[in-house]
């Protein structure tokens, strides 16, 4: 192990990882990041592969098993590949394969192997794909109690700190709902593991601008109305990251705009390494993963970089969400 799973400046453990694959060119990415990241804390690397029992159902019991076999070869030649890149030195790792509905299979796992972090890819499927198909991935992301790494189809697959380069800052996008704020502790707890540091975004709906009615704004009106919100936004940040203790080399970037766009535009600029997100709890997280304007999903697929993603509910060890600025 390189290093202990535990960040104890922030109470992040990270001890177990799950690396949920379906042997498309979609994984390629993950794996990489699963790799590094579990080098980095020191953790066991569950390599996982779900055969979905769609379609499955009204086959026969040898179809299945076929199906069933195939998956375990491929698992097994995955794991070949890998090791014979040297790619599971000072990891810890095993194989897991399982028959049925993806998520639940991979619920079971996450529970019964205490998993602190999944980290998958997707395909990205938009428009009515997404409408009548879904998404796995974003199923898995709304529903995982623990964060989740997401690799989107315009994510680079590198790792910067792999390849000797400079790694870029980290964007923690907040909206300073009780939701994003929990997931802060885990922005600044990859900063410190990968040394970098953390920017912190906010990104304004024009309706947010408070106009007088009684007259027609000018030009010069909404110039000074905008420059007034960034600037209370911005002053938000700066007190969130003070409470929140980050290192005083905390960026702050505040843009008007909808929310993916102005986030993903926001990672682009800053060449941002990865984008921490928090998650709204719903009680329809299956449906969530059919509607088309899911902001976190959005993100997901147009990101240049990986999105963490941790879902509101009870936070990590030893870090509790700041109360609101």
């Amino acid at each position: 192990m390189l290093q202990a799973a535990l960040d104890t400046s922030t109470g992040i453990h990270m001890k177990s990882i799950l690396l949920a694959t379906d042997f498309s060119p979609a994984s390629d990415g993950p794996i990489h990041h699963a790799l590094t990241i579990a080098k980095h804390y020191g953790a066991v690397l569950h390599l996982a592969h779900a055969v979905p029992s769609v379609g499955l159902s009204i086959a026969d019991r040898e179809a299945s098993a076929k199906a069933t076999t195939a998956a375990a070869m491929e698992l097994l030649a995955l794991e070949e590949r890998l090791a014979a890149r040297s790619a599971f030195d000072g990891v810890e790792h095993d194989l897991i394969l399982c028959s049925g509905h993806i998520w639940v299979e991979l619920q079971a796992v996450i529970e019964r192997a205490a998993v602190d972090l999944v980290v998958i890819g997707t395909h990205a499927r938009r428009g009515l794909r997404k409408v009548f198909l879904g998404s796995v991935a974003e199923r898995i992301f709304r529903q995982a109690g623990c964060p989740v790494l997401t690799v989107g189809p315009c994510s680079r697959s590198d790792v910067p700190t792999d390849a000797g380069g400079t790694p870029g800052p980290l964007l923690f996008a907040t909206d300073f709902s009780e939701a994003s704020l929990a997931a802060m502790p885990y922005a600044t707890s990859f900063a410190s593991q990968w040394k970098t540091h953390v920017t912190l975004a906010h990104i304004l709906s024009p309706s947010a601008l408070v106009v007088d009615h009684q007259r027609w704004p000018t030009v010069s009106d909404v110039a000074e109305l905008e420059l007034d919100a960034q600037m209370n936004a911005r002053l938000r940040l700066e007190r969130l990251a003070e409470r929140r203790g980050c290192d005083s080399d905390a960026a702050f970037t505040v843009e008007f705009g909808e929310p993916a766009e102005g986030i993903v535009r926001a990672a682009r600029a800053l060449q941002a390494q990865a984008i921490v997100m928090g998650l709204k709890r719903t009680a329809h997280t299956e449906a969530a993963a059919h509607v088309r304007w899911s902001t976190a999903y959005d993100v997901v697929c147009s990101a240049g970089c990986p999105v963490l993603t941790i879902r509101e509910g009870p936070g990590p060890v030893g870090a509790s969400a700041p109360a609101l600025p």
